[in-house]
């Protein structure tokens, strides 16, 4: 693993993105990129072969964008998460992007954030929505004041009952957590999709695309979709479509699994949850969530049909994805902040105008994603700070190519490994390991580590994860 060093760079490029050499060597405008996240969200879509999830403006875009279906974020929590992709650094613990509250600014001060490198470079950078965790987290390195709909932004009592107008039914005024005066973990309102929170950075997101049509700059714009985040708000027709939802076929905790795999207790700091195995609690949990990504999904349907109309798909970037992914009953776990394959993997979709669609089984990590879009951009690289690889290859050849074999992950003091067939985690303070064989074991119920027929491959994969903290973890 070498410090990422861009194609555009090294001059390899002579037809890029498919266009012939003439082409090539004419000058073309650069493109802009359209960043798309969304809060909490797994790969639960139907493109990654979920049959009960309604998504079809996602499944749509999929069609024509590069599918990364062993994607994975590289610490499952939102803050650390967003500041480790749009640093392009790795986390570590206990210093750098492994706490719920950390900033990238105050925690790898000498990193240059995606947004400063792409305005050094000539690209005018907008934010709305929840891009960085903190609002105010290098908030100087776009081109305009990040935006978000409420002028407070975010701080620790976003989630406040009707602070924000998070809840729109007077019923859900009924239900308040004492000690965090937070509302129902869930709502549905008869409400347009305008109404919520997500709406409004829809509408922002759309006024902004008209303008940066006409700005004369390429444009970054970053659109951060608080949902499917906690609470489950989301307007009524969408909790409507899933009437009854089949529920995890594993609602118990794994053979073995060490003591520092714990359920999130994020939840609980809502009204009206309760304990982890109730069928009614979890039955809630699901529909919501699964509601909250369809509504995600409507609104992305109409940014993916103002991009077009403006007359701005063929020259634009759009990049899609989940900061982590979370647990929905599987393992009697509910939220995130684990090394379970299910909290880390991410949905990661890439369209690239003159490139085609597809799949691909390449793992892929969030830190990928700055050097990916440098290469899009035709771009240089920050020299010495980047720890992730470039997913142009796999997108110039439609798939039928990889670019690493593994993941690497960190939460709380464990180390994490992830390849195509296993999940390796190990925790230096205590000893304790965690060993998962996709091959017979997807759903990853039966630790694996104390087995001797796994002792080799534990080694190798122990050896990896030393590899990768002596190359990444020397000062930038």
């Amino acid at each position: 693993m070498n410090r990422i060093v861009c194609l555009s760079l090294l001059g390899a490029v002579i037809e890029p993105f498919g266009l012939t050499t003439a082409q090539a060597e004419r000058p073309r405008k650069p493109l802009n990129i359209l960043f798309v996240m969304a809060d909490d969200l797994r790969p639960e879509l139907g493109c990654y072969g979920v049959k009960d999830i309604h998504t079809p403006y996602i499944d749509k875009f999929a069609s024509e964008a590069m599918v990364f279906r062993n994607a994975y974020c590289n610490a499952p929590v939102s803050g650390a998460s967003r500041a480790s992709l749009l640093t392009g650094m790795y986390p570590n613990y206990p210093k750098r992007f492994t706490n719920y509250t950390c900033k990238a600014s105050v925690d790898a001060p000498e990193a240059i954030p995606l947004s400063a490198w792409l305005k050094r470079h000539d690209y005018y950078t907008v934010s709305n929505g929840k891009i960085m965790h903190h609002i105010e987290d290098h908030a100087a390195s776009w081109s305009e004041k990040p935006w978000r709909s409420h002028p407070d932004g975010y701080d620790v009592y976003w989630a406040e009952y009707n602070k924000w107008e998070l809840w729109l039914n007077s019923e859900s005024g009924r239900h308040i957590n004492p000690k965090t005066m937070r509302g129902p973990f869930y709502e549905w309102a008869d409400v347009p999709d305008s109404a919520y929170d997500d709406g409004r950075v829809l509408g922002k997101t759309i006024e902004d695309l008209r303008r940066l049509r006409d700005n004369g700059k390429p444009f970054f714009l970053a659109c951060g979709f608080w949902k499917p985040h906690l609470p489950f708000c989301a307007p009524k027709k969408y909790w409507d479509l899933y009437p009854a939802l089949p529920m995890a076929d594993n609602p118990f905790r794994p053979d073995g699994l060490p003591e520092e795999v714990q359920n999130s207790k994020e939840i609980n700091a809502y009204a009206l949850a309760t304990a982890p195995d109730d069928k009614a609690f979890l039955r809630l949990v699901k529909t919501g969530y699964y509601a909250c990504i369809s509504y995600v999904d409507a609104l992305f349907g109409e940014l993916m049909t103002a991009l077009e109309t403006l007359g701005l798909k063929d020259n634009t970037a759009v990049i899609l994805l989940g900061d982590h992914g979370w647990d929905l009953g599987e393992h009697g776990f509910v939220g995130k902040h684990n090394l379970m394959d299910i909290t880390t993997r991410v949905p990661l979709l890439i369209r690239v105008p003159g490139l085609r669609g597809g799949y691909t089984t390449s793992i892929a990590e969030l830190v990928d994603v700055y050097p990916t879009i440098c290469d899009i951009c035709r771009l240089p690289c920050p020299t010495g700070q980047l720890d992730g690889k470039s997913l142009l290859p796999i997108l110039k050849k439609g798939g039928k190519t990889t670019t690493k074999r593994l993941a690497y992950i960190q939460w709380q003091g464990g180390d994490n490994i992830l390849t195509r067939r296993y999940n390796y985690a190990r925790w230096p303070d205590s000893g304790h390991e965690m060993l998962f064989d996709h091959l017979s074991d997807a759903p990853e119920n039966h630790n694996r580590a104390s087995e001797a027929s796994y002792s080799r491959i534990k080694k190798e994969l122990e050896t990896e994860m030393k590899r990768i903290r002596r190359f990444a973890f020397r000062p930038h």
